[in-house]
């Protein structure tokens, strides 16, 4: 009968004392505890107490405590997940670019990828192939070279002398220092005359520089050439300063 009357003494102090209006954010375990050390303390009163009334009075106050923090106990809220505000998939508190446009593809840091590393993100990138160092622009295509001093004879692919002198050096910088790199020569001329006939002597100037660059050491597998006659003025065809803009030799990086 003695560790009945523990046991109940040991059910009224924990209802009073266990802290269940605390289970909210207690463990069941630190419930048990208190529930264990006041069963404990209530096995200990009266004078007819031994150690048996202790332990049967601290396990009793364990259950107790344990069970009543479980029926009480009120499910704690998960966190709410962290914003990822433009949807690329990198929370904003990670998001080192926190303004990416929707659909573009992102690093770790949720910055737009740019794959060949030009300056221009891949979004955007209409040249997604860039040779490594090539400049530019905003669509991310390379900005062609004008060979300026490279002219021929009138009406001819013949390259002048100064022509010469300019391609020497465009090919001992290009043998040094660019020889990995893929180059197109590209023709132009102004729109005086038949614009086929333009295309054609645009393609044979392309071709004599790109003869000339072969002949001063240049890898010929990596030189094309082509001829755009009239296509793509470069300024305005009815002035003569205009013409002589437009009547051209560039090297753009492939």
């Amino acid at each position: 009968m003695k560790i009945f009357k523990n046991l109940a003494a040991v059910l009224v102090v924990a209802l009073f004392v266990s802290g269940c209006a605390s289970v909210k954010t207690d463990k069941w375990q630190n419930c048990a505890m208190a529930g264990a050390a006041i069963g404990g303390a209530a096995g200990g009163l009266g004078d007819d107490h031994d150690r048996s009334d202790l332990i049967v009075s601290a396990i009793g106050g364990a259950v107790i405590g344990g069970t009543i923090c479980a029926l009480m106990a009120e499910e704690v809220a998960a966190p709410a997940p962290e914003k990822d505000t433009d949807g690329d998939g990198v929370v904003d508190s990670l998001d080192q670019c926190p303004n990416t446009p929707a659909g573009a593809k992102v690093d770790s840091k949720g910055c737009a990828l740019d794959s060949d590393g030009d300056g221009v993100p891949d979004y955007k990138d209409e040249c997604p192939d860039s040779a490594p160092g090539a400049v530019v622009n905003e669509l991310g295509c390379a900005i062609p070279l004008v060979l300026k001093g490279v002219n021929f004879h009138f009406d001819s692919a013949v390259l002048t002398d100064e022509a010469k002198q300019v391609l020497v050096q465009v090919a001992d910088n290009y043998k040094a220092y660019h020889s990995h790199v893929a180059l197109l020569i590209g023709g132009h001329t102004d729109s005086k005359g038949p614009a086929e006939y333009n295309l054609n002597l645009s393609q044979r100037r392309a071709e004599a520089v790109r003869a000339f660059l072969i002949a001063e050491g240049c890898d010929e597998s990596k030189l094309t050439a082509a001829g755009y006659g009239e296509e793509k003025p470069f300024a305005d065809n009815a002035t003569k300063e205009g013409r002589a803009l437009n009547r051209r030799v560039e090297l753009t990086v492939k």
